[in-house]
């Protein structure tokens, strides 16, 4: 199966597990957050906006919605629907954004990219909040924790991977372009 783009993407058994990977991290990372006075930051955003700078957009929103979904799920239910919608847009739209624009600017269309993620998140968070809660008050108060959340998480997913190099290893991995190969000998 295969999902047609300009360049064409295999659904290969090592893209279902990285996805399933940075899932993973997602729902760990959504079962603590830092504690700031008043509320939490959580740091599942810094994974999925690292998805989505690596993976298609398909794959980042199973990432960022479902992963969130059953983040929730597990440790804040009340919140769960929210979270696929909101994290799984946002996820989807940087994946976008990242890949499909300034082809030769990576960094600046991942900067860009994680930019108008974060206004996704934040706008969708304080919708979906005044929704649950029936009051936008709550919504607009927990508003600073997720502007604070999303962009902590925009940084460390740049740090991580620009500087610490973890998209381009990823990508090599996914795309089978790895030089050196390790083995094992006894």
């Amino acid at each position: 199966m295969t999902t047609n783009t300009r360049n064409t993407t295999k659904i290969t058994t090592i893209r279902i597990t990285m996805t399933a990977l940075f899932m993973a991290l997602n729902i760990i990372m959504s079962s603590f957050g830092l504690p700031v006075p008043g509320g939490h930051v959580y740091l599942c955003d810094a994974v999925i906006c690292l998805a989505a700078l690596i993976l298609n957009p398909v794959e980042a929103f199973i990432v960022g919605g479902v992963g969130s979904f059953f983040g929730d799920m597990i440790f804040y239910p009340l919140t769960m629907f929210v979270s696929l919608v909101t994290h799984g847009l946002q996820a989807f739209v940087i994946s976008l954004i990242a890949h499909h624009t300034l082809k030769n600017k990576p960094k600046l269309a991942s900067a860009i990219a994680v930019i108008v993620g974060g206004l996704v998140m934040v706008l969708g968070y304080t919708l979906g909040k005044a929704f649950v809660y029936s009051t936008k008050e709550y919504a607009i108060i927990t508003m600073p924790y997720e502007i604070t959340q999303t962009y902590l998480g925009a940084i460390l997913s740049m740090l991580l991977a620009y500087r610490y190099k973890i998209k381009g290893l990823c990508l090599k991995l996914m795309n089978g372009n790895t030089k050196n190969q390790v083995e094992i000998t006894n």
